[in-house]
């Protein structure tokens, strides 16, 4: 019997292409590891409130692209979830920016962020304006030796498809280390494209979005890693 697996994905669904792309991705990645999924989007106004009560029945946890949320309060809720609860978890575009901002408000408890007139959406201490578009691009992605992404890709460099034009201020990057996080892929300029969380079971964030480049004929790599690491908690819950 297949195993089933659950994938809450936290964002406002509105059938853009990178949402498309993002429940396309789960159902061929989940079919080529023999797993039966169910996907569930989470809209971000939904977790502003009671959010462990939302959240505690998935087995993985996706972070989609779509910002500005309706909430980003909610989707900065259910990314501290994910990460307090070591609940497998990826965040792309949007969700590499709102791990960010999570890690400002919850980790380095900084007041800018909570504000009430902070504004995630401009550019600011943690989140800003890239120096190019990335929107419709495709980048090399310079994966660092000794992380779990190099281990999930296999080699050391992969392109990957973007839609976006903010990422990490790059003065931030040194606070984000020093409080556990890894840079585990920069562009070829050194720019931070991909963020891990080692000491958790499976907590990765990227500019780019995998889903775009996934396919039933080739899955995206990291997806599978994903999934398995969502069939594995799932399993640890029974």
């Amino acid at each position: 019997m297949k195993s089933m697996i659950k994938i809450g994905v936290i964002g406002d669904y509105d059938g853009r292409p990178s949402h498309i792309a993002t429940n396309e991705a789960i159902k061929h990645c989940a079919t080529y590891l023999g797993l039966q999924q169910e996907t569930q989007w989470i809209p971000t106004d939904s977790i502003e409130n009671d959010c462990e009560q939302s959240l505690e029945s998935f087995d993985g946890l996706w972070c989609a692209p779509g910002s500005p949320y309706k909430s980003a309060e909610g989707a900065m809720n259910g990314i501290q979830f994910a990460r307090e609860h070591n609940y497998p978890f990826i965040g792309t575009c949007g969700g590499f920016q709102h791990v960010v901002l999570e890690f400002a408000r919850d980790i380095l408890d900084l007041p800018e962020i909570k504000k009430v007139n902070f504004d995630p959406y401009t550019p600011n201490l943690f989140i800003t304006a890239l120096s190019c578009s990335l929107i419709e691009k495709s980048r090399d992605i310079l994966l660092t030796k000794g992380t779990s992404v190099a281990q999930v890709y296999g080699v050391k460099k992969s392109e990957e498809r973007y839609h976006c034009n903010f990422g990490l201020n790059d003065q931030f990057k040194d606070q984000l280390i020093s409080h556990g996080f890894i840079v585990s892929g920069t562009d070829e300029m050194g720019d931070t494209r991909i963020l891990e969380l080692p000491q958790k079971k499976f907590f990765i964030a990227t500019l780019f979005q995998p889903q775009l480049s996934s396919t039933g004929e080739n899955p995206h790599k990291l997806i599978l890693a994903y999934l398995k690491s969502a069939e594995e908690f799932s399993k640890g819950k029974i």
